[in-house]
């Protein structure tokens, strides 16, 4: 009568911990919710229509056709294995769930946005997860949603968020290959300018001493690549010599050992229009100080998750080949290529990225929710652009824990590659930066969020009732600016480490008292959760 039922699909003790202790009464999943025969239901198929109108035509829905139309099948997942409810000694709660097994569910929690088939929910059901929020949940869709920002907003997405091509399309194709060499082309810029500099700056060399003299400079500040050059294996950056023209450096010979070390070299007038350019540049390539100079990029595939099939590049054939080149059989949006962040943020010479959770409670009007409290998560090995590997740029927990530590690894860094928001607070007010996250690193994570669910709002299928916590990964520049990386449904909730047991645990408790104590209480406390949109 209460309709405190819940039903329960995933590793999530700490939900049912919670709901347990206000009152609710689980529904076991059944373990053989298709073995008595009923099809598994796709979405406007045949046997969903037919399930639905006989549930209709008798009144009364069997538990293996409820269970067959919220909950698909399981798919492989690196998920934990569900824990034993140890809570339940006695058999009390198992007992109570056997009583409510053929009685509907009125809160649905699942780890999978497409266990649930939302039209053949009743409205009084509360689900986790809304339908096709795939426009801003995988790589591909959100490389595709935030073009359309200039329609929601006064905002340029290139100002938040790296930009991103899909290979599998032509056209976005053919983009990229420009985007690269024009990027190349900058970058060669850039290092000839911060050489021409470095040599204004120091002694003019002998004629005798210039080889020498030269030698340890070209060594400590790398070459870009060459946008067509033939080079080293993949996952490295090649170093080709400083002085030769980028057509020479893609086809021809090395340079002679005379040469060598003597850098790019401008006269003032050169140097002078150089940097004009590079400042006219900046007023309308709001990337381009973060793009760096040694042109890497990131290469995805469109709709995976958990660091997997993720490689860096520095060379276009390199990127093309990964991709599957020109092949006609290339599916449109399996790859995505996106801007390496080349100047991160970094601490202890190591580079991490935010993980930020927000749960949106309404499409419309548009309602968000964010989380105060978010986690680092740190790469194994210091941060340098000569070798591409995953311990180095990929901070993905999923890949570090694969990785050994580096042995330069700064000492005051975490073991585990996990810190709390607050420790990276105390570590900025410790350099001087106190107001870094607050004014800068917190507002741009908002602002980045909000602009992509605008973007999102008529492309995902709203229902009142359901709710869905986010997890967006954010990485920052050497300004404090965040750049959104991506954003994940069904965010891990295991507590792999002393401070993701500790949110994660965190982030659950608060989604319930947002979702459910506020139905009875609209002004009851929601924990870290602040409002922070409402249309």
């Amino acid at each position: 009568q209460d309709k405190k039922i819940f039903m329960l699909q995933g590793p999530y003790p700490v939900i049912r911990r919670l709901l347990r202790a206000r009152g609710w009464v689980e529904r076991k999943v059944p373990g053989a919710g298709r073995a008595g025969g009923q099809p598994r239901q796709e979405e406007g198929g045949g046997g969903g229509d037919a399930v639905r109108s006989s549930a209709v035509r008798s009144g009364v829905q069997p538990p293996e056709s409820l269970c067959s139309m919220w909950l698909l099948e399981e798919e492989e997942e690196e998920e934990e294995e569900e824990q034993e409810d140890e809570e339940d000694p006695e058999g009390i709660h198992d007992l109570m769930s056997r009583l409510v097994r053929d009685q509907v569910p009125y809160f649905i929690w699942t780890n999978r946005c497409n266990a649930i088939k939302g039209h053949v929910l009743r409205p009084d059901q509360v689900v986790n997860h809304y339908a096709q929020a795939g426009s801003f949940t995988t790589k591909e869709g959100l490389c595709l949603t935030l073009r359309n920002l200039p329609w929601f907003d006064q905002a340029d997405p290139d100002t938040f968020f790296p930009r991103c091509y899909r290979l599998g399309a032509a056209d976005e194709r053919q983009a990229f290959i420009e985007d690269f060499r024009l990027t190349a082309a900058r970058s060669l810029l850039k290092v000839a300018l911060e050489r021409a500099q470095d040599a204004h700056a120091g002694p003019d060399p002998s004629p005798e001493s210039g080889e020498a003299a030269g030698a340890p400079r070209c060594a400590s500040i790398p070459s870009p690549p060459s946008p067509c050059a033939k080079g080293p294996r993949q996952g490295t950056v090649p170093h080709p010599s400083p002085c030769a023209p980028p057509l020479q450096r893609a086809r021809g010979p090395p340079c002679p050992p005379s040469c060598e070390g003597a850098g790019l070299p401008l006269s003032g007038a050169q140097r002078e229009q150089g940097q004009i350019l590079l400042q006219r540049l900046a007023g309308r390539l709001p990337q381009l100080h973060m793009e760096g100079d040694r042109n890497v990029w990131i290469l995805k595939p469109g709709a995976a998750s958990r660091g997997r099939g993720i490689v860096c590049a520095a060379r276009l054939d390199e990127v093309l080949r990964l991709a599957g080149g020109a092949a006609p059989a290339a599916r449109e949006g399996r790859w995505v290529v996106q801007k390496y962040v080349e100047r991160p943020l970094l601490i202890f010479g190591t580079k991490f990225d935010v993980r930020q959770w927000f749960l949106v409670t309404d499409w419309n009007p548009l309602t968000v929710w964010f989380y105060r409290e978010s986690y680092l998560r740190f790469c194994s090995r210091p941060f340098s652009l000569r070798r591409l590997d995953a311990a180095v740029h990929l901070c993905n927990q999923a890949v570090q824990r694969h990785c050994r530590l580096g042995g330069a690894r700064h000492p005051r860094l975490p073991p585990d590659n996990t810190w709390s928001c607050r420790q990276l607070q105390a570590y900025l007010a410790q350099r001087g930066q106190a107001g870094a996250w607050g004014e800068v690193m917190v507002p741009g994570m908002k602002a980045a969020v909000v602009r992509a669910l605008r973007c999102s709002q008529g492309l995902v299928r709203g229902r009142k009732g359901s709710f869905e916590l986010y997890g967006a990964d954010f990485i920052f520049g050497e300004d404090f600016q965040p750049w959104l990386l991506e954003i994940n449904a069904s965010p891990t909730m295991a507590g792999s480490t002393a401070v993701t047991s500790r949110l994660c645990a965190g982030v659950q408790r608060d989604t319930l008292r947002v979702i459910v104590d506020r139905r009875d209480d609209p002004d009851c406390p929601t924990g870290a959760f602040e409002l922070i949109y409402k249309q």
